[in-house]
C-alpha cells in the first residue's frame, strides 16, 4: 500500500469544486471535483473507488492533478 494521500482545500476552494457538481460541465469533472472534495472531507483513497467505481490508481492520478 502507498502512503495516505490527502487534499486540504480552504473553503472558498471547497465551495468552487462542490458549485462545479451542478455547473454545465462534463460528468468526468463534476466526479474529480467530487474526489478531491471527499479527500478533503476525510475520506483514503482506498475509500473513494467505491463511492465511483473507479481503481485506487484513478483516484490517486485525480488528487495528482
Amino acid at each position: 500500500m502507498g502512503s495516505r494521500l490527502r487534499v486540504f482545500l480552504t473553503p472558498k476552494q471547497d465551495k468552487t469544486l462542490f458549485n462545479l457538481r451542478t455547473a454545465d460541465v462534463p460528468q468526468k469533472v463534476k466526479d474529480r471535483a467530487e474526489a478531491i472534495r471527499l479527500s478533503a472531507h476525510g475520506w483514503y483513497v482506498e475509500k473513494i473507488p467505491s463511492h465511483f467505481g473507479w481503481t485506487a490508481q484513478t483516484v490517486r492520478e485525480v488528487l495528482h492533478r
